[in-house]
């Protein structure tokens, strides 16, 4: 069991790989000359993974995975953790604004007695925009999931093998690292890390992209959209009884005359309110029932090079 494994999901990073590398064995090469790099080259529309290939023929630390299609950052994690065997694991990017120098301080945290340390960017070099509309993500998320959410945490930090192979043992289709982490629990801090500026290359996560994430993050980790469903499917049903007595009072003295008026505006309110109630219920069933049905393979490896 080599000491450190290193995870990085590869996309868009053709240039910044090799320096990648260097940064990595110059950081942990001190610590231990026992570790691995896992590159996992998620159908990057670049040169990316003739460029692992290139590289792994240059440092034998290297393993690289080609998956056969675009999944997702997040899937490439799963894959690089399914073949980490060190025993602790750091997950960064690959985009260098997760600097390799912060991973022995990590690991100096981590042997305090912890299983996790995070990497909390104190100071996030990205633009206002960005980091804007990430702190709204956040924040939108943990009200839909009912959990805490950290805009300045995300899939940077160190982990023990443990925690790994637990996180690798949930197999549900819709992955999301940081919920994961925070799911499995185990003994878990955070140090602030210097977060560099990235200049070459935006981020690969465009509105649609992130708007997606979202979605699947809210319908694979909570079931809160569901029970607003509900809630709105009562508040309509009750608006609807009030408003069907206010009309049954102003039927009685005679106020409406239009005949078949009555009966139809109460039908409406209390029938739509009713259907969306039953909706609500029914949609809890056949989301719980969705996840389960489905067993398709989380990843599929096209290529791998290295160990």
């Amino acid at each position: 069991m080599p000491l450190l494994s290193i995870v990085s999901p590869v996309y868009k990073a053709e240039k910044q790989l090799p320096e990648l590398v260097q940064r990595i064995k110059a950081a942990v090469s001190p610590i231990s000359m026992d570790f691995e790099i896992i590159l996992v080259e998620d159908a990057s529309p670049d040169n990316s993974w003739s460029e692992i290939e290139r590289l792994s023929e240059l440092h034998p630390e290297i393993i690289g995975l080609k998956l056969s299609r675009n999944f997702g950052q997040h899937y490439a994690i799963t894959a690089g953790l399914d073949q980490a065997k060190g025993e602790w694991v750091v997950v960064m990017d690959c985009d260098l604004q997760d600097r390799p120098e912060e991973i022995p301080p990590l690991l100096q945290k981590a042997q305090e007695g912890f299983d996790v340390v995070l990497a909390r960017r104190a100071n996030r070099q990205d633009g206002f925009l960005k980091k804007l509309s990430s702190k709204l993500f956040y924040r939108t998320l943990a009200w839909l999931t009912g959990s805490q959410q950290d805009e300045t945490i995300a899939n940077f930090g160190i982990y023990h093998q443990r925690v790994i192979r637990q996180i690798t043992e949930m197999r549900e289709s819709i992955r999301y690292f940081p919920t994961m982490v925070r799911w499995v629990g185990f003994r878990q801090t955070a140090i602030d890390v210097i977060h560099a500026a990235n200049e070459d290359r935006g981020s690969s996560y465009n509105f649609k992209r992130l708007f997606n994430l979202a979605l699947d993050i809210m319908l694979a980790y909570s079931d809160k959209p569901i029970r607003l469903t509900v809630k709105l499917g009562l508040l309509v049903a009750m608006t609807g009884f009030l408003f069907a007595i206010f009309t049954l009072v102003r039927y009685v003295q005679g106020q409406i005359i239009v005949a078949g008026y009555a009966s139809l505006i109460i039908s409406l309110w209390m029938l739509t309110g009713f259907l969306l109630v039953t909706l609500g219920m029914v949609g809890l069933y056949v989301g719980k029932t969705f996840e389960g049905v489905k067993k398709r393979p989380i990843y599929i490896v096209e290529k791998s090079v290295g160990a």
